[in-house]
């Protein structure tokens, strides 16, 4: 019996579980990545650099390789062709519609709109726009707003303005983190619960089988809006995990998700209201799956192939005792990595380091998850100890630069 053949859309370092995963399976394993030194490639069967949005070459490489399922692992823009290049060719997939529709903030707030889901008052525009009339638009809203590309990822290109000030800034930053050239600005949700809602959820056969919802850490000297690290459990109370649970479960029905692991980014506002900020229709970034998988015992990349293939998951999920956390580390400035340094306080809790970087490489300021030095996973005993530990994480896990 010839192998069967899976295409993986990015060989990024977040990538390489679904490949190895893909191998560990007994696929054969073909990737397309542009980047000439992705480190996927070597550790699949065959390799094309080609860009993951080319749907065209996808679309091809998919037909000519005889693949019987395509995988955007963690890949926000790879997700959308890998919908339409198995549309095309029969393979299992989500609906295409829904996939763009969660892929374009713009679209996505429209949908919450229509369905009665919360949404907060927002209006689109291109980066050539008159700030005159803009700033006739935002008369209307409530201050503070969030300015954003609307098809970017990983709090790429968004500022907060507490006023006009500034506006004409928050559109160049975002326009330099945009492919579509559409920028969002939309009023600011303040908070009830005082984190955002982040983790991932695993739908198969339309119902949501695993619910891995997390609350965001994120980063201090005015980059508070980069996620720098989830931890599990949450410290919502029942009613709060009911209300999240059940507007997810009527979104996922609404868009028509039959299967796979999706991202979730949620406020709750002053009267507990469910807003969903993003709904990615892929695996969550910075390890978020490997997380979950030691959470509830289960192999989350090895689901996401199994479902791409048309397989049954194989998922049975069941909570571990204790908190787990991950934190994504980084450094505020530019620099040559030297290595790393762990607090003896918090150092007995950290069970597994993923660090990307090499003494002598280069670092880049943090301004996005594209520039993480790596994640370290941490598993505390108590509530008590990881409310105590993990928010320090700054200052408790340093890369060390020249």
């Amino acid at each position: 019996m010839a192998q069967k053949k899976i295409l993986l859309l990015g060989g990024s370092a977040q990538q390489l579980v679904a490949i190895r995963a893909a191998k560990e399976l007994g696929y054969y394993t073909v990737l397309c990545d542009y980047l000439p030194d992705n480190p996927g490639q070597h550790e699949v069967d065959k390799f094309y650099q080609v860009s993951t949005t080319d749907v065209e070459s996808v679309y091809n490489i998919a037909h000519k390789e005889g693949v019987e399922g395509v995988l955007a692992y963690a890949s926000d823009p790879a997700a959308l062709p890998a919908a339409i290049v198995c549309e095309r060719l029969g393979l299992p997939t989500n609906p295409v519609k829904s996939v763009e529709i969660l892929g374009l903030k713009h679209k996505f707030r429209k949908f919450l709109s229509e369905y009665g889901f919360a949404c907060p008052k927002m209006v689109t525009f291109g980066p050539d726009v008159e700030i005159e009339w803009l700033e006739k638009q935002l008369k209307s809203f409530t201050f503070p707003i969030i300015v954003k590309p609307t098809d970017s990822s990983g709090s790429k290109g968004v500022t907060k303005l507490s006023d006009m000030e500034g506006l004409s800034d928050a559109i160049c930053y975002a326009d330099g983190y945009s492919r579509n050239k559409i920028i969002i600005a939309e009023e600011f949700i303040e908070r009830g619960f005082p984190h955002v809602i982040g983790g991932d959820i695993f739908v198969e056969d339309g119902k949501i089988i695993l619910f891995g919802e997390m609350s965001c850490l994120r980063g201090n000297h005015g980059r508070s809006l980069i996620p720098i690290g989830e931890k599990k459990p949450t410290g919502l109370n029942v009613s709060q995990i009911s209300s999240i649970r059940l507007e997810l479960q009527r979104i996922v029905e609404a868009l028509g998700i039959c299967f796979g692991e999706m991202n979730i980014e949620i406020l709750l506002d002053k009267d507990d209201n469910v807003h969903f900020l993003e709904l990615g229709p892929r695996a969550g970034g910075n390890m978020i799956p490997i997380q979950l998988s030691d959470a509830f015992g289960v192999d989350l990349p090895k689901a996401n192939v199994l479902v791409a293939m048309g397989k049954k998951s194989n998922l049975n999920p069941v909570e571990k005792d204790g908190c787990f956390c991950h934190y994504v580390v980084h450094s505020d400035n530019d620099g040559i990595f030297r290595g790393m340094s762990y607090s003896q306080e918090i150092e007995p809790y950290i069970y597994r380091k993923c660090i990307y970087k090499h003494p002598g490489d280069n670092v880049e300021a943090f301004d996005g998850a594209g520039k993480a030095v790596g994640i370290v996973f941490l598993h505390f005993p108590d509530e008590e100890t990881m409310n105590r530990l993990y928010p320090l994480s700054e200052k408790l896990i340093i890369p060390e630069l020249l």
